[in-house]
This record gives C-alpha cells, structure tokens and sequence, in this order.
C-alpha cells in the first residue's frame, strides 16, 4: 500500500545535451530521457544523504525501476542547457513513485521560465540485491525522505 506523501520542492539537476545525447539531426534521442531521469534521481537520492553504492554496501539491497509513463512535449536539441526534476510523490513498504520533468532553461534571460521538454513518472522498487526480489525500503531511507 503506497500513501501520498506531502509534495515537497523539487529537486533540480543541470544537463548540458551534448554530440553523445542526440541523432544525427542534433535533436535528443528519446530514450536519453530517461537517462536524464535517473541521473536526477540518484543526485536527488545523494542530496538526501543517501548514496546508493553505500545503500547496496550497507544493506544488499537496491533501487530498480518498476515502472515508467514519459510524456514528450517538445525537443531538446544540441547544447540546450537543460533542468531535471525530481519530486516524490507515494512511498509504499518496497516501491516510491516520482514526478519527474526535463525543462529547457533560458540562459540569455534568467527570468523567463524554463519550458516543459518532457514529465514523467517513475516508480522505482527496493529489492535484494542478491535475488532480486522486492524487499522492504530500508527505515534509513523512509526516514531521509520525510
């Protein structure tokens, strides 16, 4: 059972696309996006105290991704200067759900808003990280994420 948590500020990463993000137009291929993604989270995750090298180490267990809805609404080409969010959403006993959104960021003019390339929601499954089945999210981490 997941419960809603209460929607805290989300967490921003800087991505700068660059040759290896993009086809052969210049244009970010879409799967980067999720790399986009999971790099947020895991800085989201260190930002929290919670490395998730030291997380495996520590416990055996790790995060995988359960589940993934992307929505693209605009491309993100060569160069662009880029802002990935992370914000939590549910927490259940094994598994957390996170809003994510991949914003085009103006740098010739600092107060515009940053412009929706692409959300998404991510849930993401604690498991051993010797058999792989799902566990319960260590108390550590439900406790970092309060």
């Amino acid at each position: 059972m997941s419960r809603s948590v209460a929607m805290q500020p989300a967490f921003h990463w800087p991505v700068r696309v660059y040759w290896e993000d993009t086809d052969a137009g210049g244009i970010v291929f879409y799967a980067n996006y999720l790399k986009f993604f999971e790099r947020a989270r895991t800085e989201w995750l260190r930002s929290l105290g919670l490395s998730q090298r030291a997380l495996r180490d520590a416990s055996g267990g790790m995060f995988v991704v359960a589940d993934s809805h992307v929505k693209y609404h605009r491309a993100a080409r060569l160069d662009d200067l880029l802002v990935v969010t992370a914000q939590l959403k549910e927490v259940g006993q094994a598994s957390m759900t996170i809003l994510q959104q991949t914003l085009l960021k103006s740098e010739q003019i600092s107060t515009l808003p940053a412009e929706l390339l692409c959300d998404g929601s991510i849930r993401i499954g604690w498991v051993d990280g010797a058999t792989l089945k799902p566990a319960k999210i260590p108390k550590n981490i439900l406790e970092a994420l309060q």
